[in-house]
């Protein structure tokens, strides 16, 4: 590029401008980015991935909680099944008993109750896990007619 003095008129005003280098027809820009945006973007980069991977678990945890809820609910309306299948008349008062689905080991309690009308009882069957037997997972009731 040759240097040296050059003159031009400015298009605005109409004064002659004199320049020391040829005017550019394109703007010079600096090739790449500082360490700063690039420490900003790794930042932010991060942070997104960071909260991605959260996501993921939290994903794979509830997926392992819905499995115990619906072989819970499972196990729950089998004995309901059983009731209907067998035209079983259920004792009135406290069943418990083992109800596992697959790996998960979970405890049954039936309770029957009477109703006012005694061609009815109540049934209500409650699903929890062998890991604490007070940690409920699931609660079914139904009415269960008397099939004479």
């Amino acid at each position: 590029m040759a240097r040296g003095l050059f003159a031009s008129i400015n298009p605005y005003n109409g004064h002659l401008m004199l320049t020391l280098d040829r005017p550019s027809l394109t703007p010079r820009h600096n090739a790449g980015f500082t360490l700063l945006e690039v420490l900003v973007a790794l930042v932010i980069v991060g942070t997104a991935l960071g909260a991605c991977l959260r996501a993921v678990g939290s994903l794979a945890g509830n997926n392992e909680a819905m499995r115990e809820i619906t072989l819970a609910t499972w196990s729950a309306e089998n004995r309901f099944a059983h009731i209907r299948i067998d035209a079983e008349w259920p004792a009135i008062g406290t069943n418990i008993f083992d109800c596992s689905q697959g790996d998960i080991h979970l405890i049954c309690t039936e309770q029957v109750s009477a109703l006012p009308n005694p061609n009815f009882r109540r049934v209500e069957v409650s699903v929890g896990n062998t890991r604490g037997a007070a940690r409920r997972i699931v609660k079914l009731i139904q009415v269960v007619p008397h099939v004479f």
